[in-house]
């Protein structure tokens, strides 16, 4: 069976999977989705009918202080990787690991 590829799956699929992450250390959709919104420009991230390529690629606003984003996921550094699909994907995760993490909003 072929393996799919996450940029093809449902963005619906991944974002319940970032709620449920910062959900699991006691932070809230509401919070995840302040993220995304940040990072993303998206008003309502969770009523979104995209794959998650679509998602990463067509941001309304990708916010340019995203390259301030630095730290490792799965033990690659964020700031080094050079796909743009990729470090998007990567710097979504690293903000929600950092609010899951317990970090407040302002400091995310």
């Amino acid at each position: 069976m072929p393996r799919q590829s996450v940029f093809d799956m449902p963005y619906s699929k991944v974002y319940d999977c970032l709620v449920a992450k910062a959900e699991r250390k006691g932070r809230t959709k509401a919070e995840v989705d302040e993220v995304i919104t940040w990072l993303t420009g998206y008003e309502k991230p969770a009523e979104l009918d995209l794959t998650y390529g679509e998602f990463l690629s067509s941001a309304p606003a990708w916010n340019p202080r995203a390259e301030l984003i630095t730290g490792s996921i799965c033990g690659v550094k964020v700031e080094t990787i050079e796909d743009p699909m990729t470090k998007r994907m990567r710097q979504l995760d690293k903000l929600v690991d950092e609010l899951a993490k317990g970090k407040p909003m302002e400091n995310v």
